[in-house]
């Protein structure tokens, strides 16, 4: 069934106020905005806008009671200017499952894909082509009821947002190993990208930037023996510059697109990747020995986060340099190639508009 989207486009495109050389990420956004309510039971009135505020109540329901959750992902362009998108179903279908996690509607895949195709394509102009820029885009749903009570909200909203963004970390990253605060633990929302899951990171988060760090790596909530994800990617450790492995998801973890990219292209490579429960003892022990070649996150901000230091319990352990790691520069330039069309995408992951 066709899907009907009305569109209202700006009076006056704000892209020239866009210094696309020097753009820092999250703090200039396209000039549209699309969004589809869910009300009596149904979605209804898909639109796309132009960018700006809404109108929400101070009882507002996902203000109080946190339902709320969102996606991120990507769009590029190939070297013929044609807006292209990476993995979109995989976002739909996480996005749904995180709505499912917490009671709330989910979104046909049509028409979050409709919404999606159409504002980009509006917007394409928005997407930078420098080198390791994209326009990101944040898909995201929230509890809509005018109402103070703790149940599942009747109404919701469902809206997605663009920005152009340069790369999120510029260089290889230092992070800390958390053995006191939990991110998620057995029958919590680990998997679910719910922004409450984020809002519980922001105190751990800023304490290890105190210390000089850019990022933590959260250990499980039972022992703080096993190391989990870091705040904004999935991990990758290698070992001999052979051995891959990344932590097993056990519902703690979210199951990233990007991670699971990776894992995609190293068995095509030929690399043994492991998926298990990574205790942070032999870490440290790679660390201690010289046999951790490689270390690094995966999430579709930074598509490659190199990890340069670990630190843990008051002692940093150094990584090898960046430029000299195999697999995670093989990586990212594999990746961010399939992205913007300069390599052969052989599992048609790219979705081009």
């Amino acid at each position: 069934m066709a899907i009907s989207i009305k569109i209202i486009r700006t009076p006056q495109s704000r892209i020239h106020l866009c210094d696309f050389e020097n753009i820092e990420f999250g703090k200039i956004f396209s000039d549209h905005m699309f969004r589809v309510d869910y009300v009596d039971g149904s979605w209804i009135n898909p639109s796309i806008i132009p960018y700006g505020p809404i109108s929400i109540a101070p009882s507002l329901s996902a203000i109080h009671y946190g339902q709320s959750i969102f996606e991120g992902m990507k769009a590029f362009k190939n070297e013929a200017g044609q807006a292209m998108l990476f993995r979109p179903i995989e976002n739909a279908r996480r996005l749904n499952l995180s709505a499912k996690r917490m009671g709330m509607p989910e979104i046909p895949e049509e028409l979050y894909m409709e919404g999606l195709k159409q504002l980009v394509q509006l917007d394409k102009d928005w997407i930078p082509t420098k080198d390791g820029s994209a326009l990101y885009v944040r898909p995201f749903m929230f509890a809509t009821d005018d109402y103070v009570g703790v149940r599942p909200s009747l109404n919701y909203s469902f809206m997605i947002f663009c920005c152009p963004v340069n790369s999120y970390y510029p260089k290889p990253i230092r992070v800390k190993i958390e053995e006191s605060y939990v991110r998620a633990s057995t029958g919590m929302a680990g998997f679910a990208k719910a922004a409450g899951n984020y809002g519980i990171s922001m105190l751990p988060s800023h304490e290890a930037k105190l210390e000089g760090y850019d990022q933590i790596i959260w250990t499980d909530g039972h022992s703080h023996e096993y190391v989990e994800e870091s705040g904004t990617t999935n991990l990758f450790f290698v070992v001999d510059d052979k051995l891959v492995l990344t932590p097993k998801l056990d519902g703690n973890i979210l199951n990233g697109i990007t991670r699971d990219t990776c894992i995609s292209l190293l068995k095509d490579k030929g690399y043994t990747v492991e998926e298990r429960k990574i205790a942070v003892s032999e870490i440290i022990d790679w660390c201690q020995a010289g046999r951790l070649s490689d270390c690094f996150g995966t999430g579709t901000a930074a598509i490659i986060a190199k990890i340069a230091t670990i630190g843990f319990q008051g002692k940093n352990y150094e990584l090898p340099e960046a430029s000299e790691r195999v697999i995670s520069n093989f990586l990212y330039k594999t990746i961010y190639g399939i992205q913007t069309g300069k390599i052969e995408d052989i599992h048609n992951w790219s979705m081009p508009l």
